[in-house]
């Protein structure tokens, strides 16, 4: 017995999948419909609970004001960066308890690259999310000390990263920066929206439309939590 296909016109085979819930568009699936509502628990939603307000003066900025270097602040014996790197790395060896000497970086959320480690080099950074100067202009001027330190000090805050990447960041924000690895920025952006509300530090009208811009490509990504 022989099969017949039976050529259906555009209108018809349309209205057919549309009934067999059967879809081609990935990126409906990826990208957030215009005037849809952001889903729960994600990052994009998050972004309209931060508020909004003007950038502060730098007036009074330093690095001490955010504690003296690395801390340790979940009292496991080993400073945040030595934690950092073993988190974030692979492959990773010890010159003793605590410091790493040597890992692998494997695909950096700032640039994509695979970056060996060892200890003394430059290579890789640890750096802060939301950098320490731009919380200063927005909030954390008020703060007391131990909230700063323990700010400067939270995981979720920081990430291993490229140095080069890092040092072109300096302290930009969503509205100023972005990953040159256009994978890497859904991460980063709804890193800096957990951040930023978990210790309520402000946004700008800029940077909260750059958060929502990129968000917007990932709705489903979630708040990160720590």
């Amino acid at each position: 017995m022989r099969t017949y296909r039976i050529a259906l016109p555009a209108a018809a085979l349309a209205a057919a999948l549309a009934l067999t819930g059967c879809s081609d568009s990935k990126t409906d699936a990826k990208k957030a419909k215009p005037g849809a509502p952001a889903a729960q628990g994600s990052a994009l939603a998050a972004v309209d609970t931060l508020t909004v307000k003007g950038r502060a003066a730098k007036t009074g900025y330093s690095r001490d004001q955010f504690g003296k270097g690395w801390t340790d602040t979940d009292a496991n014996g080993c400073a945040t960066r030595e934690d950092i790197l073993k988190r974030d790395l692979t492959d990773v060896k010890f010159k003793d308890k605590c410091d790493v000497a040597s890992g692998t970086l494997t695909k950096d959320v700032y640039t994509g690259e695979t970056i060996k480690f060892v200890r003394g080099s430059s290579k890789v950074d640890i750096d802060h999310v939301v950098a320490l100067s731009d919380a200063w202009q927005k909030g954390a001027q008020q703060w007391d000390k131990k909230k700063r330190v323990a700010f400067a000090n939270d995981p979720l805050n920081l990430l291993a990263v490229d140095a080069s990447a890092n040092r072109r960041k300096s302290d930009g924000d969503a509205a100023t920066w972005l990953p040159t690895f256009a994978a890497g920025r859904c991460t980063y952006v709804a890193d800096q929206v957990a951040v930023k509300k978990k210790y309520e530090v402000w946004v700008t009208d800029a940077e909260k439309e750059a958060m929502k811009k990129v968000l917007t490509e990932c709705p489903q990504q979630k708040l990160p939590t720590g």
